[in-house]
């Protein structure tokens, strides 16, 4: 499969150097395509596959395109990428809130494949939600989520409102986790621990805890009950946060993010 990452960002360097590093396909057969010279020179200089500066020049002969462009920035690619995509070829987006259909209308394909990667992809822990349309082959589809997971977990929704949800709970939920972990570091400040030390004691018990949860077959709730005796100072704290509403309030946000998710695509 000749596979093209249309956007040199992150998420565009994250997809090839998973792909190298899974050595699920050849450097003459992964290619990138950036708009400036500047960063045509910036990706060459990685060494991870072909990089092109003229969609005319490389998209053609691309059997796979992985738009991994911002969504603000999707009016200029359609427009770039207008009249060189052929029906034969897969398009993967991972462009937040940019719907199939827009997708569909504006490069004239029928084979559509939309994810919603998030930030830990770039490490390889990253979780994506993905979809497509009919026109994409059990095969095609396959080989797809053999590249998405390169990057850590994925998750096939048969559904494109799922894409909107995924993005409220995985895409968005890294920056839910730093928030919580931000507002932990400041308590242990307020306690008296230096900046450091606040960050070690958060960090490694967010670690540990997500590591222990993995590991085991108990819910949420059975860790909860496991940490909290009764009387004691896990109880207090739990007893606070329901009273200042901090599970509804984690709840309202993701729900905030999903409809915002929603209004981006329309």
């Amino acid at each position: 499969m000749k596979i093209l990452i249309i956007g040199g960002g992150n998420m565009g360097l994250t997809y090839a150097r998973s792909f190298a590093r899974a050595h699920i396909t050849s450097r003459l057969d992964l290619r990138l395509l950036a708009r400036s010279p500047e960063r045509v020179a910036a990706l060459a200089a990685h060494e991870i596959g072909t990089v092109w500066g003229h969609p005319a020049e490389c998209v053609p002969g691309a059997d796979l395109l992985i738009l991994a462009v911002k969504p603000q920035d999707s009016p200029a690619l359609f427009e770039t990428l207008r009249g060189l995509v052929q029906p034969r070829q897969v398009v993967l987006s991972i462009m937040a809130g940019v719907r199939i259909d827009t997708l569909r209308e504006a490069l004239g394909t029928p084979k559509i494949i939309r994810a919603m990667p998030n930030l830990p992809a770039q490490i390889g822990m990253g979780m994506t939600a993905f979809t497509s349309t009919d026109a994409v082959t059990r095969a095609e589809l396959v080989q797809v989520q053999n590249l998405l997971s390169t990057t850590g977990k994925t998750v096939y929704v048969e559904e494109e409102a799922a894409i909107d949800a995924s993005t409220a709970i995985s895409g968005s939920g890294p920056a839910y986790v730093y928030y919580c972990m931000e507002a932990l570091m400041a308590a242990a400040g307020q306690m008296g621990f230096t900046g450091a030390e606040a960050e070690l004691l958060v960090s490694q018990t967010f670690r540990g805890a997500v590591e222990l949860y993995s590991q085991s077959g108990l819910s949420c709730e059975d860790w909860i009950a496991k940490v909290a005796s009764k009387g004691g100072t896990t109880e207090a704290a739990l007893g606070a946060f329901g009273a200042g509403q901090v599970r509804a309030g984690l709840i309202a946000g993701a729900s905030a993010a999903r409809d915002r998710a929603e209004e981006l695509g329309k």
